[in-house]
């Protein structure tokens, strides 16, 4: 029989992951004006640190969202850079840096199109075909 637990995060994984969050969004604010990306909003919503601190979740939120697609790829090319960024930050709090993984946090549109349903006369909840499945990420 097969029982799975989900865990808590521990203090250290909340420490960690709010130091990263800070930095990474100083970071890729620099790196969205060094890009020339003017009118792009990014924000890091999210950053969860395995239990064995050895991979930082990196959730985004961009907005316009049509340019999400196209920017959590650039950061994902870009990762070692950033990484290297974050460590020369973080290097007297943490003694290895976690790797990155980014993720797009599409939240927020997700709540827009549950309050356009909602406001439109279509209730979602009725007829929960009205609104996109959500992707696990």
């Amino acid at each position: 029989m097969w029982y799975f637990c989900i865990m808590e995060e521990t203090n250290r994984q909340k420490k960690i992951a709010g130091v990263l969050q800070g930095d990474l969004a100083e970071v890729l604010q620099e790196l969205l004006r060094e890009s020339g990306q003017l009118g792009t909003i990014l924000t890091v919503s999210k950053v969860n640190v395995t239990t064995d601190l050895s991979i930082a979740k990196v959730h985004v939120s961009v907005f316009p969202s049509n340019k999400a697609g196209a920017l959590v790829k650039e950061l994902k090319a870009l990762t070692p850079k950033i990484k290297h960024r974050i460590a020369q930050r973080v290097k007297n709090q943490l003694r290895k840096m976690p790797d990155l993984v980014f993720y797009n946090d599409d939240s927020l549109d997700y709540i827009e199109g549950i309050e356009k349903a909602v406001k439109g006369g279509e209730n979602p909840i009725e007829n929960p075909d009205l609104l996109p499945k959500r992707k696990k990420s």
